[in-house]
């Protein structure tokens, strides 16, 4: 006798042990969450929010949050699903959230209760597929997420300065879904449902495989194989660039690649989401707060509670974000309602004292926008609609944007409402309305603004506008807040180390952060991440659309110089700041940084 399905309880959290799931009256699950994050009940966490999504439909879900994987034992916590098991490292990429940019291992993790490192292992999407195939080796295993996503091709690893397999091979797991996952795990499991078979359901959007042939496919791009990519940097580029061409889901194609004797399959991206679709999925029974079984404060909950997404997608196509990879270029946004309807809730929580900490998406000025062109837009293989220079056929207009800050400001119960994801400044040239909301009602003092760097020939690398667009954005950013009576200062974010940016170069930034009077505080050291175009450049020296040589800084030592360059106000960086302008030839420059001559 089938059993019944007890309605959906708001504000109470999916189980993540067997007595939780049988208080709700479940004596067997239907899908299994295995994150390498803790568990926290907020749609900023992308596992949480799927598995809501798949509880909204009707089945019986639970999550596995931070299993310790030295045995199988944790990983049985729930028993064996009735459909499959899913699962993702978490947020961030395991060997990102373990190491720092000089492959020193990290002592602290944002997403786990006291902010410890540890709770995950490295590489955990192969670690932990493994176990859960001890453990129920009949279950059919799904990964995604971050890891899963950008290495489901071969691709370069940093860690081990080589090329690894796809990352569906090395984990043996059955399907890999990637970007954002809600429409290929909604059919995978309709198709489940209606008695489909696992092992045949092989042309999910959004999803990849490993066949021992080629599937029979109207349109088929080939890459060259594993093999060839992993001892030819020349095929690795060739590689990327065609791949890079088949990320819009109105034109890709299927894209295949051989593995040995196998083949991996990826199909075309999923659609993007509709506004209604995106408005449901907001408004499911979110919690918003960590699984009462935590008694540590998790830091990267601490960051969001009291934030609102807006949209997701970006179209900026930085060379080193893999976002466009993940989220896709395309801007989904959420209605002006749903958004505002969030913010009531939020406003009506006990411990929110006011303040919305941000109101955004990967880039915050870019919601509401999309292409004015369909049919250009369904045959467009750009990577950036900004770079190197902006659509004719993209819609900039800042009316939907600027209206929804003007109204969340008006919510009872807020205060405040800040903007801190980051803005393209670029495009805020295009969009007055929103600037003029921003800075007269937004900014807390500081604007937190990602040039990453200033000279031409590095930002041209980096797929990002160049020095005279911030010296504009700077003016009017001053200029309006000059206007509405405020002062307010502008928070620059670089990146030291980045393919094709030699130390001469980041000499050159220091001397303009001085001329302007602005210090930074923190530098962010170029990583190698799967699934970036700067990766790909760092792996071969080589950009793969135009075929030049681009200089690369490898070692730890030239990189720690260039970092030391944007702290050249910090005393305890002068000895290195001195000793990377004799190198570089450029010691005239010390007089301007420090106020001494020559040595």
């Amino acid at each position: 006798m089938k059993q019944a399905r007890p309605k959906q309880s708001p504000g109470k959290f999916l189980p993540i042990s067997l007595s939780e799931a049988k208080a709700r009256g479940w004596n067997e699950l239907d899908v299994i969450f295995v994150t390498g994050d803790a568990y926290v009940d907020h749609p900023s966490f992308g596992v949480p929010l799927l598995a809501r999504l798949l509880e909204s439909k009707g089945l019986r879900v639970g999550i596995i949050p931070q299993p310790d994987w030295r045995s199988k034992e944790p990983f049985m916590a729930l028993g064996r699903p009735r459909l499959f098991f899913a699962l993702a490292a978490g947020a961030m990429d395991s060997m990102v959230a373990h190491y720092t940019p000089a492959r020193k291992l990290r002592r602290d993790d944002a997403y786990t209760p006291g902010n410890r490192h540890g709770a995950r292992p490295n590489r955990a999407t192969i670690v932990y597929t493994s176990r859960l195939k001890e453990a129920y080796r009949d279950v059919p295993v799904v990964i995604g997420g971050i890891e899963a996503s950008l290495r489901r091709f071969a691709h370069y690893d940093f860690w081990e300065d080589k090329v690894r397999r796809s990352a569906l091979l090395d984990a043996k797991a059955d399907l890999l879904v990637y970007g954002m996952g809600e429409t290929p795990l909604l059919e995978l499991v309709r198709r489940l449902q209606q008695g489909e078979p696992f092992a045949s359901i092989r042309g999910l959007r959004g999803t990849a495989y490993v066949a021992a042939t080629p599937p029979d496919a109207e349109e088929l791009l080939e890459l060259p194989s594993f093999e060839t990519v992993a001892s030819d940097k020349a095929a690795y580029g060739q590689s990327f660039r065609l791949l890079s061409g088949e990320q819009n889901p109105a034109c890709a194609r299927v894209v295949v690649q051989r593995h040995a004797e196998r083949f991996l399959v990826c199909n075309p991206p999923a659609w993007p989401l509709s506004e209604q679709a995106l408005d449901a999925i907001y408004a499911l029974p979110f919690v918003k707060a960590p699984h009462p079984s935590y008694k540590e404060a998790i830091p990267a909950y601490e960051q969001i509670r009291n934030s609102i997404t807006t949209h997701r997608g970006c179209f900026g196509g930085c060379a080193f974000c893999a976002i466009t990879h993940h989220q896709g270029k395309t801007i989904q946004s959420r209605s002006e309602e749903s958004v505002l309807r969030e913010l009531e809730r939020l406003a009506e929580l006990p411990w929110f004292r006011g303040s919305v900490s941000d109101l955004g998406g990967p880039t915050a000025n870019m919601f509401g926008l999309s292409c004015g062109n369909k049919e250009a837009g369904d045959k467009c293989r750009r990577v950036s609609c900004l770079y190197p220079k902006l659509c004719g056929n993209l819609v900039t207009a800042d009316a939907k944007s600027s209206r929804l800050l003007a109204k969340a400001r008006k919510i009872s119960g807020v205060k405040n409402v800040a903007v801190s994801s980051g803005v393209r400044y670029d495009l805020l040239e295009r969009q007055p309305n929103y600037l003029r909301e921003l800075v007269s009602h937004h900014v807390s003092g500081l604007l937190k603004v990602a040039p990453e760097h200033l000279t031409d020939r590095v930002t041209s690398a980096m797929r990002k506008p160049g020095k005279a667009c911030f010296e504009r954005f700077r003016d009017s950013f001053m200029k309006e807040s000059a206007r509405v009576g405020k002062r307010q200062y502008i928070v620059p974010y670089f990146i030291s180390g980045h393919p094709g940016c030699t130390l001469s170069d980041m000499v050159d930034l220091a001397l303009m952060l001085k001329r302007w009077g602005l210090k930074v505080e923190q530098v962010q050291d170029f990583t190698p991440t799967p699934g970036t175009l700067s990766t790909c450049i760092y792996h071969t020296g080589v950009d793969p659309y135009t075929g030049e040589k681009v200089y690369v800084a490898k070692t730890d030592r030239e990189k720690g110089l260039q970092k030391s360059l944007l702290l050249y106000h910090v005393p305890e960086e002068r000895k290195s700041c001195l000793q990377a302008l004799r190198e570089c030839g450029r010691e005239d420059a010390a007089e301007e940084l420090f106020g001494m001559g020559r040595r």
